[in-house]
């Protein structure tokens, strides 16, 4: 018999897991524990990579929005830190972290409603072993982290909305909360406004009967509300995050299938090979006519990842980009797929947890293994070694390591030139590219509350433009600190010989790992600006 403290406890457990079938509810239950676990472990460990860190700069100088990506990713920085109270970089992460243990139950929950508690098992699991789904915005302080969880509860509302066919006054409610649910995912990344266009092909396609309701109207109002933050602040700055995008996606007209194979190749590892052959198997099964899902669901979740999966890579014949842009499109192929499998295993001896389904969760265990060891303990130097000022380049291992042995070597450098009166107390540091400024700001100047400028055109210093102004801007006559590392190294005198009177080297430092070289940091002294810098933001 139940005690009075066990019925209570029940009741909690059925209502955050309403999960009818006890080994899928524990098997949920132990995979959101552990991949939390190992992400937490993960950001203890990791230092901020170069997205990372420069995403850090969102909350420390907030915005209705930002140059590169719209303002949800400073505000995710802000909270989960406590409003940069909380100033160790775990707790950037942190908030990632506890939204991708929401997401996994979330993606549960969309497999449960289009198939069975089996799809939505499935679909929990191959989500945890995408390096996209549980890395880059699950783990990493990126646009992507935001951009996903409020996708995936767009998706979870759209799955029981749209798909009706009787439609009542709670669809008519849901649809408004899909309207604000999509507008915080635009929100977050821009092209989050997929949601819609896959929703709204459907209507057109599907279920006209929407085309009648004034909801549906009133929830694409919200959205755009939603959404008014970056068209406010874009119209305030002549639209020039618009226009930095749209450089970056125009066709060039010219055919690279170097970009798409890159593209392609990306899109496989970032959503982890043996997910996608899983994937593939499925959709070749709906194309030779398996029906392992309802209709309604089936082009539900393909037209909310098609479209985008076709725009990008389609631009990626004609101009470079970057493969995680498609990661939004895969969620709804992890359902669909989770779907196949479900049915295609149900009566297989090991249906819960087939070999097929859990082996992608091995592979991404063994790569993150590898990969801390290489980023943290490993004494093998991937990148040049050919000369000094280029030790370390091509090294990805090197964003999220060493930074903090820079900081303890330019704290004691600082000391000494300033007691020694060769530069002024609390000076600050000039950088020439967004990276590694932002690792420099985040570990050394922030720290010792000193404050960071940017030295280049927009395309190179990005926000940083905007934080020169909010920081004073660089001070007439005034003399400040240059560090240079060798794995992005640029000679000061290219980036700043004429806007210093002087440029002299202070010291050079080894950045070890295992006891091995692994780059130099340079330390120089810029001496007396002579205020020519133009500022990038004026006409």
């Amino acid at each position: 018999m139940a005690t009075d403290y066990q019925l209570p406890c029940k009741k909690i457990s059925h209502v955050l897991f309403a999960i009818q079938d006890l080994a899928i509810k524990k098997k949920i239950v132990w995979l959101i524990a552990i991949a939390t676990a190992v992400r937490l472990l993960l950001a203890s460990q990791l230092e901020l990579a170069n997205d990372e860190v420069y995403y850090w700069t969102y909350a420390l100088y907030p915005d209705w929005s930002h140059f590169d990506h719209p303002p949800m990713v400073g505000f995710l920085a802000q909270l989960s830190s406590l409003n940069l109270w909380l100033e160790d970089d775990f707790f950037l992460r942190f908030g990632s972290i506890v939204l991708s243990a929401i997401n996994t139950y979330t993606i549960f929950l969309i497999g449960k409603k289009v198939k069975n508690e089996r799809a939505g098992w499935y679909a929990a699991l191959l989500y945890t072993s995408s390096i996209y789904c549980s890395i880059l915005s699950g783990f990493s302080l990126s646009p992507d982290a935001p951009q996903v969880f409020f996708w995936l509860l767009s998706v979870q509302v759209a799955v029981g909305v749209f798909s009706a066919t009787d439609i009542t006054r709670a669809h008519r409610l849901r649809v408004l909360l899909f309207g604000l649910l999509a507008g915080l995912a635009i929100l977050s990344k821009y092209h989050s406004v997929f949601i819609w266009v896959g929703v709204l092909l459907f209507v057109l396609i599907k279920n006209r009967k929407w085309l009648t309701e004034l909801s549906l109207y009133l929830s694409g109002a919200i959205s755009l509300v939603v959404m008014s933050p970056i068209l406010f602040w874009n119209l305030r700055e002549h639209f020039i995050s618009f226009t930095f995008h749209g450089d970056r996606v125009t066709p060039s007209w010219e055919i690279r299938p170097d970009y798409f194979l890159t593209e392609v190749g990306g899109q496989f590892a970032y959503n982890n090979p043996l997910n996608v052959i899983l994937i593939v198997t499925a959709l070749i099964a709906l194309w030779r006519g398996n029906e392992f899902i309802e209709s309604k669901y089936k082009w539900l979740l393909l037209l909310n990842s098609i479209p985008l999966w076709l725009l990008f890579t389609g631009f990626s014949i004609f101009r470079s980009t970057l493969p995680h842009w498609t990661g939004p499109a895969f969620i709804s192929l992890i359902v669909l797929s989770a779907a196949y499998w479900a049915e295609r295993m149900q009566n297989t001896e090991n249906a819960y947890a087939p070999l097929r389904l859990t082996l992608p969760s091995y592979f991404l265990a063994f790569l993150l293994v590898a990969t801390l060891y290489l980023i943290n303990y490993s004494p093998f130097q991937l990148g040049k070694t050919s000369d000094m000022q280029n030790f370390g380049e091509y090294d990805f291992t090197q964003d999220m390591y060493g930074w903090k042995q820079v900081n303890k070597a330019f704290e004691k450098i600082a000391e000494r030139e300033e007691l020694g009166g060769r530069m002024p107390r609390q000076a600050g540091l000039v950088s020439n590219k967004w990276f590694p400024a932002a690792h420099l700001d985040f570990y050394c100047a922030w720290p010792n509350n000193r404050k960071l400028f940017a030295i280049g055109s927009l395309n190179d210093i990005h926000k940083y433009a905007w934080m020169n102004r909010g920081r004073g801007g660089l001070q007439l006559g005034s003399d400040y600190y240059h560090i240079a590392v060798s794995n992005y190294y640029k000679s000061p005198m290219d980036a700043f010989g004429s806007y210093f009177e002087k440029i002299e080297p202070m010291d050079t430092v080894k950045i070890t790992r295992a006891g091995e070289t692994m780059r130099y940091a340079f330390f120089f002294r810029l001496k007396n600006y002579n205020g020519t810098f133009s500022d990038p933001l004026l006409p």
